[in-house]
């Protein structure tokens, strides 16, 4: 977001509506957040969504018609700036996985707390990329036992697959700064590096491709 004094546009996909009025109540609860529209299904929100893009977009993956999954690349191809945050019950890995591959920033349980549910948005539009505790452990253990073929490594320089193993950590630019002793403009130059090198186009991508290809341990 260009200026933090900015509210944080949210757009609601979930097709339960006591948990859709709770998630809409809950963002509409905060002046830091707007809520710009609530829908059941993807097909929906891309109907009836207009105005400016939504700075973050909350979906769930069990939704009728387009799932979640398919749903996330293409809002993504007609709202490119937005962050795709998932919200949902599932915690297998295989799910994880795709959802991150299909281009998901975020990954959270709805068992995630109010407050930490707002967190969650608010670190993702700058930059980070919230998951469970429970999920990040599954994206240790999908790395684990996904076992590709060695790769080049795309000529990605130690320090800059240091920063990679801490963005598949579920660090933000902050944390990540902080780990390495660095700026956070330096994290910046390094990951606009990384994803020239890998040709992804965000952190979601890097760490899928880095995880597929076995770059980082």
């Amino acid at each position: 977001m260009s200026e933090m004094s900015e509210q944080i546009r949210v757009a609601i996909i979930e097709d339960e509506l006591r948990t859709r009025d709770g998630l809409r109540d809950l963002i509409g609860s905060s002046a830091e957040f707007l809520c710009v529209g609530a829908w059941e299904s993807v097909e929906t929100a891309m109907t009836e969504l207009r105005g400016p893009a939504p700075h973050v977009v909350l979906v769930d993956l069990g939704l009728p018609g387009m799932s979640g999954i398919e749903g996330i690349p293409v809002m993504r191809r007609r709202f490119p700036d937005s962050v795709f945050v998932v919200l949902t019950v599932y915690e297998e890995n295989r799910r994880v996985f795709d959802a991150l591959c299909a281009g998901a920033h975020g990954y959270l349980l709805k068992t995630t707390p109010p407050g930490k549910l707002l967190d969650g948005l608010r670190d993702a539009t700058r930059g980070g990329s919230p998951m469970s505790p429970e999920i990040a452990r599954k994206v240790v253990e999908v790395y684990h036992r996904f076992r590709p073929p060695q790769q080049a490594n795309y000529g990605l320089t130690p320090h800059e697959l240091r920063l990679l193993k801490l963005l598949s950590e579920g660090h933000s630019y902050k944390t990540a700064a902080h780990k390495l002793g660095v700026t956070i403009n330096t994290i910046s130059f390094h990951v606009r590096n990384i994803y020239d090198k890998l040709q992804v186009h965000s952190k979601s991508e890097a760490v899928a491709r880095a995880m597929r290809e076995n770059l980082i341990g």
